[in-house]
């Protein structure tokens, strides 16, 4: 029974049928959205346009400024996370791009399971 389901999902996600392994998609968006700290600097971002750094480092207190500025950079490169400067005050802000705006559902759902398990 449970091959049939994963054969069925992976049929569904594009990927190539294999016996009894992850889809390649699911893998790669886990090792972006998965890795330490860049969950929650996407739901911190899921409800504002923009953030400053400083703004952030505050929601996520337990996170040194290092390794934001490296999950940042990070989430720039995947195209999640777009880096703002204001022409005129050179105020630096971070908000979600398209693609990042996409996970503002399934964060809402990570936030109602939390809500009810955790």
């Amino acid at each position: 029974m449970v091959q049939g389901v994963i054969e069925k999902n992976k049929k569904t996600c594009g990927c190539p049928p294999q016996d009894y392994e992850l889809c390649e998609h699911f893998i790669n968006a886990f090792q972006v959205i998965g890795k330490k700290w860049n969950g929650l600097i996407i739901s911190s971002l899921c409800d504002t346009k923009y953030m400053r750094f400083k703004d952030l480092a505050r929601c996520i207190s337990s996170c040194s400024d290092r390794v934001l500025v490296e999950r940042l950079k990070e989430l720039e490169k995947e195209k999640i996370v777009k880096r703002s400067v204001n022409g005129e005050t050179k105020i630096i802000s971070y908000g979600l791009t398209k693609k990042g705006a996409e996970l503002k559902p399934v964060f809402d759902q990570i936030h109602h399971w939390a809500d009810r398990w955790v």
